[in-house]
């Protein structure tokens, strides 16, 4: 097969459709890749032709918010969303559907694979059927679906359990569908009547897991949401971590089991300011003898980590977390999506605290499914790091629900599903194509006799 691979140029979607390439080129698929140009050299790396996203839909991945530099002053809440949904997502989308026109010209795909953000694809799931190839998305963030209990999405809600929960999400679903969904929708259904589609009533997140030929969710079952949701949706867990990214650091022996290791991390998007989690972290554990605290900068210089670095916490710039997590005891994070899933295929439980872009919701799930501790802010103290810190490690029910949903991620097969979900689709396609081309001979042959 021929496949187009399409990534929203941000490390933690790159990260995912990256393992997901090296999947399909081992298995002999031909892979081209298309995303930032910040990340040409890893791509053409892993042995596959390498298109740019266009200009307007590219931006650096190591300072994102450069592109909105208000979103750094704005609190968390529903305007800071409301402007990265139009600005990040939204206003890409004419771009991002020119880059894979330009791509499919020069690569004839038999079917693209693209993470769940890459809107630039709703053009062609709008358009005629006949006219693409198979689309399949990936979902790199919790499953963007519509709740039974009303709840919207992002606002880090867990399931409601009372009546009078659900008329309280019943009125936060209309504050949110007025401040967030309805201008987010008029400004994509603008740009998608550029484009000769739409218009689409659904919200932007639902639209993808609504449209696409297959939705492969990147995490399990049990840490996410009960719900009925498409037929399209399938779990197929963590993708593999990409090995032998960055070496092991020089302090690697000191990971040597006499210590509870915790690895902190603030991951590469929201890690512009170190204080919300990093520096409480490593305060927070300061003075606890049997803990090692692990620190990575998510790609940014180690000296942006602020203050003092205390005698039982080590720090890097980037850390291999093939290498790492298997010494992992706890993982202190502020909700990334892939660093989550990964931990908790490891067994890892964790603390989450983090309330921007998809954290909040991810942070509910991790306490509602069990796996650890959501302090429910984007600035903790730590205090009340500390004291999450030593419960994760003290009390027995979170390593054991991290140790069941690890086994749950072990009984998937993650490279087989993802190739037999996309070569399903591309065999049903080809059988269509089949048909198609059966019934429009046989129209001809009786236009003859006629």
């Amino acid at each position: 097969m021929k496949i187009l691979i399409a990534s929203t140029p941000a490390t933690g979607h790159l990260n995912p459709m990256l393992a997901i390439t090296q999947v399909l080129v081992g298995e002999g698929h031909e892979v081209a890749f298309m995303t930032g140009t910040a990340f040409r050299a890893r791509v053409e790396a892993s042995g596959v032709k390498f298109f740019p996203l266009p200009e307007g839909a590219d931006f650096d991945p190591n300072d994102v918010f450069a592109l909105v530099p208000e979103l750094k002053s704005i609190p968390p809440g529903l305007e800071w969303f409301r402007i990265a949904c139009e600005r990040f997502f939204v206003d890409a989308v004419p771009a991002q559907h020119e880059g894979l026109l330009q791509a499919l010209r020069q690569f004839p795909a038999d079917i693209i694979v693209g993470d769940d953000m890459l809107f630039g694809v709703l053009p062609m799931l709008l358009g005629p059927r006949s006219q693409r190839p198979p689309i399949a998305l990936c979902g790199t963030s919790f499953l963007h679906w519509a709740r039974e209990d009303g709840a919207p999405n992002f606002l880090g809600l867990p399931p409601a359990t009372t009546p009078e929960q659900r008329d309280q999400y019943a009125a936060k679903a209309r504050e949110f569908d007025a401040a967030v969904d309805q201008p987010v929708s008029l400004r994509l259904n603008r740009a998608l009547k550029t484009l000769g589609v739409g218009p689409i009533s659904m919200p932007l997140f639902h639209s993808v897991v609504a449209l696409a030929d297959a939705y492969l969710q990147l995490s399990v079952p049990s840490f996410e949401f009960p719900r009925e949701i498409p037929s399209s949706v399938h779990f197929v867990g963590t993708p593999p971590i990409i090995a032998n990214q960055v070496p092991p650091p020089p302090w690697a022996e000191d990971l040597d089991g006499s210590r509870k290791v915790v690895l902190v991390t603030q991951g590469t998007v929201a890690n512009h300011n170190f204080n919300l989690l990093v520096a409480p972290t490593l305060a927070a554990l300061a003075d606890e003898p049997d803990i090692l605290v692990v620190a990575t900068a998510g790609g940014r210089p180690v000296n942006a980590i602020p203050g003092k670095v205390p005698s039982n916490a080590r720090i890097a710039r980037y850390l291999p977390f093939e290498w790492l997590l298997p010494h992992v005891d706890v993982l202190v994070t502020n909700g990334g999506y892939g660093s989550v899933n990964q931990a908790m295929s490891f067994g890892i439980p964790l603390v989450t605290a983090g309330l921007t872009e998809d954290k909040a919701d991810v942070n509910a799930r991790v306490a509602w499914s069990g796996v650890g501790i959501d302090l429910g802010t984007n600035e903790p103290t730590p205090e009340a790091i500390r004291n999450a810190v030593r419960a994760v490690l003290d009390q027995p029910r979170y390593q054991l629900r991290a140790t069941q949903i690890a086994d749950e991620f072990a009984e998937i097969d993650t490279r087989v599903e993802i190739v037999r979900i996309i070569s399903e689709l591309v065999t049903d396609e080809t059988e269509v194509s089949r048909l198609r081309a059966t019934a429009a001979s046989q129209g001809r042959r009786a236009g003859r006799r006629a």
